[in-house]
C-alpha cells in the first residue's frame, strides 16, 4: 500500500504510527495512514484487519496553577 521511499512501517509493526497520513480529518478526530492504520485522536487505532487498540498514551494537559 505505502509508496514512499523508504517505506512506512506496516501496520502489524509496533511503530505504525510513524507511517504518513493520507487523510486527515481533525473536526472528527482521526486522521488515515498510508498503512491502512485509522489512528484516533486519543491515540486509539484500528488496524485494517479490523483489530482495535485502545488510547494508550496520556493526553496532553494543561495544568492550572494558582498564585498562592
Amino acid at each position: 500500500m505505502c509508496q514512499h521511499q523508504p517505506p512506512c512501517p506496516s501496520a502489524d509493526s509496533a511503530d505504525r504510527e510513524a507511517a504518513h497520513p493520507v487523510a486527515h480529518h481533525p473536526e472528527q478526530g482521526w486522521s488515515l495512514l498510508c498503512n491502512g492504520v485509522v489512528l484516533f485522536d486519543d491515540t486509539g487505532e484500528l488496524l485494517p484487519d479490523g483489530q482495535i487498540i485502545a488510547p494508550h498514551k496520556p493526553l496532553d494537559t494543561h495544568e492550572v496553577t494558582t498564585a498562592a
